[in-house]
């Protein structure tokens, strides 16, 4: 985390969540579920710094990074007021808070980074309390899913502001090919997330999407933060323009498309040339040659070859 301010700089910004947001309503007996900073720590709202001083206890997802946000805010917890909850124990963790919430008590959960339960641990956690009738309340700020979005310009007229998240792509090569290929069907945006031992195989992969444009965010809101706007098929010479390039976490944004470009409309002449080319080739080498030839999207026409595949396996 780039922890720009340091703990006495932040004595005031306590105060200042006191004052904004201590006359406020806590609930007992609540989980607090609280977006923390993604990179930047003058990114922590006030209600959030005031919540992780009120509350009886903090679920976490590392107890020791967040013994590290919250001495870095000026805040002590002792240890044993910070619970572990990750991926590895959350449904069996989510019972012990149940039980300190059913005693009264206030409990806050934070993942290492961003708003809980998005792509980090959380989602059971939250669900088990709701189950449990016990009340859920969001303490809303970072996430890297929105912090790209509004940076992107990726904004649509046909759709508004309609967008998939599809979080983390596969690990494995074949599966995060699949995917890939999935979405070179959808025509809303499409938000994804890596990490940076793996971002380079993602960019490989998601070449076969031409030039559709990825708006690409490496250490959002971090003292090395970038954000540039590349064709997908060059995603991966942008990466290799710098060795700083693969480093940190990132969050990638596919623009949409026009609804043609799906499968419906690529041209009659362009469908037959790729039946044409089905018949003798692979779908990737079929789909590319279909596109030199006929000048029609490249994506479009891996779509389209996709979709005749699952219709005749129907």
């Amino acid at each position: 985390m780039n922890t720009l301010p340091s703990a006495a700089s932040f004595g005031a910004a306590v105060l200042a969540a006191r004052d904004a947001a201590g006359g406020q309503h806590y609930p007992q007996g609540t989980l607090y579920v609280v977006a923390t900073p993604i990179g930047n720590l003058a990114d922590l709202s006030l209600r959030a710094l005031h919540v992780l001083q009120l509350v009886d206890a903090i679920a976490c997802e590392d107890t020791r990074h967040t013994h590290q946000l919250l001495r870095a805010c000026g805040i002590d917890r002792p240890g044993g007021q910070l619970l572990a909850v990750h991926q590895h124990n959350e449904a069996e963790a989510a019972q012990a808070v149940i039980a300190r919430l059913g005693d009264g008590q206030r409990i806050a959960y934070v993942s290492d980074a961003g708003t809980p339960g998005v792509s980090d641990p959380g989602a059971r956690l939250a669900a088990a309390v709701r189950a449990a009738g016990q009340r859920v309340l969001p303490i809303p700020g970072p996430s890297s899913v929105t912090t790209l979005l509004s940076a992107a310009g990726a904004h649509d007229d046909a759709r508004g502001g309609a967008f998939v998240f599809a979080g983390f792509p596969p690990a494995k090569a074949g599966e995060r090919d699949a995917a890939v290929q999935a979405l070179a069907g959808e025509t809303r945006a499409v938000v994804l997330l890596e990490a940076p031992h793996r971002i380079e195989a993602l960019a490989r992969a998601l070449a076969v999407l031409g030039a559709r444009p990825v708006t690409v965010g490496r250490e959002l809101t971090k003292q090395f933060e970038e954000i540039a706007t590349v064709p997908a098929q060059t995603l991966a010479d942008w990466l290799g323009a710098g060795a700083q390039r693969t480093r940190g976490e990132f969050a990638l944004l596919l623009h949409p498309q026009p609804a043609a470009a799906a499968g419906d409309g690529v041209g009659a002449e362009a469908e037959r040339v790729l039946r044409l080319l089905l018949a003798e080739l692979p779908l990737k080498s079929a789909a590319r040659l279909a596109a030199d030839i006929t000048g029609a999207p490249r994506n479009a026409l891996y779509a389209q070859a996709l979709a005749w595949r699952s219709a005749e396996e129907e």
